[in-house]
């Protein structure tokens, strides 16, 4: 699944606020990938880096998985294909909704 090409359509745009919490602002691109069922039995979601701008569709590289130790969905990390980022970079662009959760970045060692 890391390394994996996907294509992740954005349902909630760089600079939108989330439907229910409305003090929660998406300061990345955050969707989810088609035909891919999550635990939750929607769609797996998916955190776009990489990307300053809103986007409506990307494709791009798997390089991290966020597992949530208190909640039934794990999130993907996707990126430019040319892109990396360390755990610790991940975890700060993603932390604005993270931290909400208890969980950790697993990605590919070497």
């Amino acid at each position: 699944m890391i390394e994996d090409i996907v294509k992740v359509i954005v349902d909630r745009p760089l600079g939108s606020q989330h439907p229910q919490y409305k003090e929660t602002y998406y300061p990345i691109n955050y969707g989810f990938v088609e035909g891919i069922m999550a635990e939750d039995e929607e769609e797996q979601d998916a955190y776009i880096l990489g990307v300053d701008v809103p986007v409506k569709e990307f494709v791009g590289k798997i390089i991290a998985i966020i597992h949530r130790y208190d909640d039934v969905e794990e999130k993907w990390v996707v990126v430019p294909r040319n892109m990396s980022y360390t755990k610790e970079e991940i975890k700060k662009q993603v932390e604005f909704q993270e931290k909400y959760f208890k969980s950790k970045i697993i990605m590919q060692e070497g």
